[in-house]
């Protein structure tokens, strides 16, 4: 289990999520050959990864930052210093106020929010555009993530551009895409043409949005170049993509601690010092079940044990593991791919300790970049 690192896991103080330079600089060099290749610009989409410690060594490769929310826009604006784009569903009057003066494009998700923000938008100078719907879903068994599901808020449909003024719009926007590989992109990007085409030719950028699994070691590249180079060629556009896994996918680990070993109709419960519904909430949310480095799924190994967390949430469990030997109190696990939608997910739920932020520089040498104490806990209660 450990020999398939480079750090010592002993100088780790659990909880803790450890993020490793290496791993993360190999995505980004991956992405940067799509930009060599295609002209296109790729921003960091930050819900997924926001350790701004690493922004400085993302900056040099990739073009800005993605924000789904003011905290997030001013956290790209201040330690990105690149391009900064945000989107939400609905903006509030104080919000916009706040976001023009710190964002290059602002995306609407309605046009009845274009039309209250138009004035005040246009006299600010910067681009604007309008998230689209194209109604085709591509996920199976994800509606949780999925911007296509009927119903969806997210996203204006083709028939509601009926009739519509689009003076001050640049761009176009969606977003469909989750964990997906680039043949789903090319089926989207069809119909995105069929419906928005017309449109297309007014514009000046076409954002694909964010959940091309680019750095996966199975992604289509070929295919997702072909993509954007058409679409620059056909339509004259600016092409941004905004992947958040892609840039972080399997840089970081979340280090525990066994903490207890139980029984309990046959099952053997052990007890961590991390928490899915704290920790990893998306291992609940999804669901999905982490892979843990040197494991095996139930009964494959000799030794199977059931993972949940320390707070009092019955369903706090992280899955069914197994393992060549008898786990022992006090031995470390390593969750493998932890730096993306990990701790930006995190909570206090029970009192629970956050867990801590490590980094690992080019030399394997490790680094404790933020602990949170007591305060972090108590400052968000009254």
């Amino acid at each position: 289990m450990i020999s398939e690192i480079l750090w010592d896991i002993e100088k780790v103080q659990t909880p803790a999520f450890v993020i490793e330079e290496n791993l993360l600089r190999k995505n980004l060099e991956q992405l940067v050959k799509v930009k060599e290749a295609t002209g296109c610009k790729i921003l960091l989409a930050q819900k997924a990864f926001s350790m701004f410690y690493f922004y400085p060594l993302m900056a040099k490769y990739l073009d800005g930052t993605t924000a789904s929310g003011i905290y997030e826009a001013r956290l790209g604006y201040e330690h990105f210093g690149k391009e900064t784009h945000v989107f939400s569903p609905a903006y509030r009057s104080e919000e916009l106020t706040e976001l023009l003066p710190i964002c290059d494009h602002l995306i609407f998700n309605s046009f009845s929010q274009w039309q209250y923000y138009k004035k005040e938008a246009l006299a600010s100078g910067k681009s604007f555009g309008l998230r689209i719907n194209p109604e085709c879903s591509t996920q199976e068994g994800h509606d949780l993530y999925d911007p296509c599901s009927p119903g969806s808020r997210l996203g204006i449909v083709l028939s509601d551009f009926v009739g519509q003024d689009l003076t001050g719009i640049e761009g176009l926007h969606f977003h469909t895409l989750c964990e997906q590989n680039a043949d789903d992109l090319a089926v989207t990007l069809k119909v995105v043409e069929e419906k928005f085409g017309s449109y297309l030719h007014q514009m000046k950028w076409l954002n694909f949005g964010g959940g091309h699994h680019i750095t996966r070691s199975d992604y289509d590249l070929g295919t997702l170049i072909d993509c954007i180079q058409y679409i620059k060629r056909t339509y004259n556009l600016e092409v941004y993509l905004e992947p958040g896994e892609a840039v972080a996918l399997n840089a970081g680990y979340l280090v525990a601690q066994v903490l207890d070993i139980t029984q309990n109709y046959g099952i053997t419960n052990a007890i961590l010092d991390t928490s899915a519904t704290c920790h990893m909430p998306d291992v609940l949310e999804m669901p999905y079940r982490p892979e843990i480095m040197g494991s095996g799924r139930a009964q494959e190994k000799a030794f199977t044990y059931r993972f949940g967390g320390p707070t009092c949430l019955a369903g706090d469990i992280i899955g069914d593991y197994s393992f060549d030997t008898p786990l022992q109190i006090g031995d470390k696990v390593i969750f493998c791919d932890m730096a993306i939608y990990s701790f930006v997910k995190t909570n206090t739920f029970n009192g629970m300790p956050l867990a801590k932020l490590m980094a690992v520089d080019a030399n394997h040498q490790l680094k404790i970049v933020k602990s949170f104490h007591y305060e972090d806990f108590k400052s968000r209660l009254s």
